[in-house]
């Protein structure tokens, strides 16, 4: 298969270029979802959408979105047939692996203050140590105000890290495996070393904690209604020599995010309503109620179509099961480095397009959402009509791994699915890797997907 970069003009050289460099950007300012949220609704504005909560009758062309508790958000783009038809609909996560730190979380020991945290979804808890580190998030105080904390990425800014044993005393460490190098609860953060004059008991800490109430007006009972996030300090990076990909953290998932979304902003007069999920909590099951498993699309589905007159359980249950989508979500990159856990003829390459998981699961297709051959073959359609290149692949060999996505929780509502999303090296570790073709490509089939999918 030739790669996108074989394929494309000069002109879409060009467009994947600025395509990319708007992501990388968006990227490096998104690092938690509430961030993505916050941006993403910017850029949804200024592309003529409305809060749900100030339409009173949807007509065909509206554009629309809802945000749920600041960490979920949906866009429509009203289409000309009636909703009940069904719609199409991308969806994404916007959660990436990552340190929380805990409700008790600051403490002093040997002269250091540290941060306990308790680390979110699957990493390779070795991969996370001795880097420089930032903190994102929310304090939420009892008197009702919100106090948003960002440090690390200002380039006058501290870093925060969490320390590793050095090779000299190691010995013992390197006879581990690798799941045990590191435990979960060594991975606390080191927040100073600098006692606060004229206090006796724990110094740092109290440092510490007199410089978040100067800077933040912080208390240490405020980390109980806290949502902070430790992440990779820094901006995502061009990478390759060539400046072919990008280096970053979060790819998973918010680069099959920010494609859906920018697919969805530049969709205009559908003839079947579009639609673009992106949700949190998919990293740990997609549980509660920011996760996909929340009725809270359901929910914001019926109030628009109520608003149009559809008010029966019946027209609800056919608009969920007359739509279709694509459950946009990353896939693993065939990586040469790594040969063995790959079947190559079912894998996915950097530079080949947009890919394609009829299955994902583990051992079995254990947990999966399979896609119905009808549905693909209307998929491969209009890729084929709109010249996108796709390519399709498994997670790893049979036996050797698996993953899931958000795919099974919408099939349980009897509409179409299929895994559709972007090819990750590193996948879960702090820095990731994708190809520029491949992001632009993305956009490109997912904006065919809601224009064309009948």
């Amino acid at each position: 298969m030739k790669t996108v970069w074989e394929t494309y003009t000069e002109a879409q050289l060009e467009e994947t270029d600025v395509f990319a460099e708007d992501y990388r950007r968006f990227l490096s300012r998104t690092k938690t979802e509430r961030e993505y949220v916050t941006e993403a609704v910017k850029a949804a504005e200024a592309a003529g959408f409305r809060d749900i909560r100030t339409v009173e009758k949807p007509q065909a062309g509206d554009r629309i979105y809802a945000v749920n508790r600041g960490k979920n958000l949906v866009l429509f783009v009203i289409g000309k047939q009636p909703m009940t038809e069904g719609m199409n609909i991308l969806g994404a996560h916007i959660d990436s692996p990552r340190l929380d730190l805990k409700q008790h979380t600051l403490y002093e020991k040997d002269g250091l203050a540290l941060l306990d945290t308790h680390y979110y979804g699957g990493i390779k808890k070795y991969q996370w140590v001795a880097r420089p580190m930032a903190l994102h998030g929310v304090v939420c105080k009892k008197d009702g105000t919100t106090v948003p904390v960002v440090i690390g990425e200002k380039a006058d800014d501290p870093v925060v890290g969490i320390s590793d044993l050095l090779i000299h005393l190691a010995a013992d460490q390197m006879k581990k495996t690798a799941s045990e190098v590191v435990t979960g609860e060594a991975l606390d953060v080191f927040a100073g070393s600098r006692p606060l004059k004229g206090t006796d008991k724990e110094p740092v800490k109290a440092f510490i904690l007199n410089l978040l109430k100067v800077q933040y007006d912080i208390e240490e009972d405020d980390f109980l209604s806290a949502e902070i996030e430790v992440v990779p300090a820094g901006e995502a990076r061009d990478y390759g020599l060539d400046r072919s990909m990008i280096m970053g953290y979060g790819h998973d998932d918010r680069v099959c995010a920010y494609t859906s979304m920018r697919a969805i902003l530049d969709t205009d007069a559908p003839e079947r309503t579009a639609c673009c999920i992106l949700v949190d909590k998919e990293e740990i099951g997609s549980v509660g109620n920011t996760g996909m498993e929340s009725r809270w699309f359901v929910n914001v589905v019926t109030k628009l179509l109520a608003r149009q007159g559809y008010t029966s359980q019946v027209e609800i249950n056919d608009t969920l099961e007359n739509s279709r989508m694509l459950s946009s979500d990353v896939s693993n990159a065939f990586d040469p480095n790594y040969p063995e856990v790959n079947d190559p003829k079912n894998s996915a390459y950097f530079g080949c397009g947009i890919v394609f998981n009829k299955f994902t699961g583990s051992r079995g297709k254990g947990g999966s959402n399979d896609a119905n051959p009808e549905f693909i073959a209307k998929v491969r359609k209009v890729m084929d009509d709109n010249k996108v290149q796709f390519q399709t692949c498994e997670l790893g060999k049979v036996d050797v791994g698996g993953g899931g996505t958000i795919a099974f929780i919408l099939a349980n509502l009897n509409m179409d699915v299929m895994d559709a999303g972007i090819a990750v090296h590193n996948m879960h570790a702090p820095s990731e890797l994708v190809s520029k073709a491949d992001v632009y490509e993305g956009y490109r089939a997912y904006k065919a997907f809601l224009k064309d999918m009948a």
